[in-house]
């Protein structure tokens, strides 16, 4: 059991921070300015655990493969280039945001396939990935799921409150630095196994 809450806990916490500014909050806001926030979220919600459960999977395997020395430079290293993405930031071109503001299916429907095909490769996918290597794969990935679907909702609340106006780059340098500090952790791990 202890096991499986380390993984919820770093899992909720590393998602949560690598979903702030990401292209998938922004289409978020842009599905909750057209629909009401609930169906939103239930899309959000089905698409990001059937993203995360192949996530896990793929983590799952590659970390009963592989020594876990190398794993954990891997990982620092992986988390060194999402702190590096997460300053370059994310961006909706104009066809996904005409794409959310068009549709007229179902709004759980809707969003779900768009939430699945924009997190494929993503770094929250990636990232899901890595932690599997280190965790157990259910706690990463019930972690995983809620920390991605509680910084949408944030995302959504907030930008109905404040009308999309959230300081980006506070969030963009304190989700940067946050990476930084974990991937900095898991090379020095990963060293440590190694030597």
């Amino acid at each position: 059991m202890e096991g499986f809450l380390v993984a919820l806990v770093v899992s909720f916490g590393v998602i949560f921070v690598a979903e702030l500014g990401d292209k998938s909050q922004l289409i978020a806001l842009t599905f909750a300015t057209r629909f009401k926030p609930v169906p939103v979220l239930i899309g959000i919600t089905i698409a990001t655990a059937l993203v995360h459960l192949a996530s896990v999977a793929i983590g799952y395997g590659l970390g009963a493969t592989l020594p876990t020395g190398w794993i954990a430079l891997g990982a620092g290293v992986a988390f060194l280039g999402f702190g590096a993405w997460t300053l370059r930031g994310d961006t909706l071109t104009e066809e996904e945001r005409a794409k959310a503001e068009r549709t007229n299916k179902s709004a759980v429907l809707a969003v779900a396939v768009a939430f699945f095909v924009a997190e494929l490769g993503d770094k929250t996918m990636l990232a899901t990935i890595t932690l599997a290597t280190q965790h157990g794969w259910v706690g990463t990935w019930v972690g995983s799921t809620i920390g991605m679907v509680a910084a949408d909702a944030l995302a959504i609340l907030v930008g109905r409150m404040l009308g999309r106006r959230l300081p980006e780059k506070v969030i963009k340098y304190g989700a940067a630095a946050l990476f930084a500090i974990s991937g900095l952790w898991l090379l020095l791990d990963g060293v440590q196994q190694l030597t």
